[in-house]
């Protein structure tokens, strides 16, 4: 799939659960309910600062953003783990 083709079809997407449905990225609902707004913001960054070029580089950016806010989400003063994140790789 070209950057071409990844493009149209993440601008296809009408909500955040179809990209995460289609990059197979498991996800919680409440989670998305509440950070809806700043995770698609945060994916869409990404996306603008780094084109992706296939599948797998989409999927890439998804997933940092969906960690970055859940890792935002943590308690900066004790040193916890990333628990309620399901697509983390820093556990």
């Amino acid at each position: 799939m070209s950057q071409i083709d990844i493009s149209k079809k993440i601008a296809g997407f009408t909500s955040i659960e179809q990209a995460l449905e289609y990059f197979d990225i498991s996800f919680d609902s409440h989670f998305i309910d509440e950070y809806r707004i700043p995770l698609t913001k945060r994916f869409n960054g990404y996306l603008i600062l780094e084109k992706p070029d296939d599948w797998f580089s989409a999927r890439r950016a998804l997933k940092n953003a969906y960690c970055k806010i859940q890792r935002g989400r943590l308690d900066k003063s004790t040193r916890s783990a990333c628990r309620g994140c399901t697509s983390c790789q820093r556990r």
